[in-house]
């Protein structure tokens, strides 16, 4: 793997200071193994922000402490922020960037910087104490924050990388299930949708029980009464378990690709 090197950092204090943020904040520049303290300190923090966020959508917990609520809130925020602003300033050091014409701009459309403002905006959108549906989209959104994470773990870097590297076999997945996803419903909507017409009487209601059965839920609030019904719904119940196996196959074995190859990195650049 690559090394993240600090060279060509600026001198001066500005610059030691420049690079110690950067050092603490990229993952790849930190050199001992494990987070970095500052980053560690933001786990948490997001940790923390997202379960307060959970916690005050119960209003059991919220009355009474409303205050408190409101200024975890603006501490949380803050803290973004000033990550948001720090990320930015070292912008021109990361090692994509490093080099190129308007790094900062090109980093304010990258996908990590585009989490990090989903972490904040919303609380700026937010105004007094409405309960109306935007505002409680906006507070849920808070819980991206979540994706933050990601920069910080190996293991979710690892699940992105096989998903990439198997996108094709998941999606010729997602097609197989989506065809014997309308193939289900169209044989019930047959021999069903004049016995039950409210559950199989046309094909997208039929799709409702498709999908339950094939995902292996089976709710029970739809099901075939007719021999020939409960026929059809047997093999696409057997099928749902092929269509379930597929695509968590095709991850295990990318997934399992992706750990080789860190562990094994010459092996990689040998094939």
């Amino acid at each position: 793997m690559e090394e993240t090197r600090l060279d060509a950092a600026p001198s001066g204090p500005v610059g030691r200071i420049k690079a110690w943020f950067y050092e603490e904040l990229e993952p790849p520049a930190w050199p001992r193994h494990g987070l970095s303290p500052l980053n560690r300190l933001l786990s948490f923090v997001i940790l923390f922000s997202c379960i307060a966020a959970v916690l005050e959508t119960e209003p059991t917990v919220v009355e009474g402490n409303e205050r408190l609520f409101a200024i975890i809130e603006i501490v949380f925020v803050a803290i973004f922020i000033a990550e948001y602003l720090v990320r930015l300033w070292i912008a021109p050091m990361l090692p994509g960037l490093a080099g190129r014409r308007f790094p900062r701009l090109r980093y304010l459309v990258s996908w990590p910087a585009l989490i990090d403002l989903a972490a904040i905006l919303p609380v700026l959108l937010l105004v007094g104490g409405s309960h109306s549906l935007l505002m409680r989209l906006l507070r849920l959104i808070r819980l991206l924050r979540f994706a933050k994470l990601a920069r910080f773990s190996s293991a979710l870097n690892y699940l992105f990388e096989a998903i990439h590297a198997r996108r094709f076999e998941l999606v010729v997945s997602l097609c197989v299930g989506l065809l014997l996803l309308v193939f289900s419903s169209t044989l019930l909507y047959l021999v069903e949708g004049d016995v039950q017409p409210e559950h199989f009487g046309s094909i997208p209601r039929a799709m409702w029980w498709a999908v339950v059965t094939l995902t292996t839920v089976g709710y029970g609030d739809a099901v075939p009464v007719t021999a020939l019904g409960k026929l059809c719904a047997g093999a696409t119940a057997v099928a749902g378990i092929s269509i379930i196996a597929m695509p968590t196959g095709i991850l295990a074995a990318a997934f399992s690709d992706a750990l080789q190859r860190r562990k094994h990195p010459s092996d990689g650049a040998d094939a």
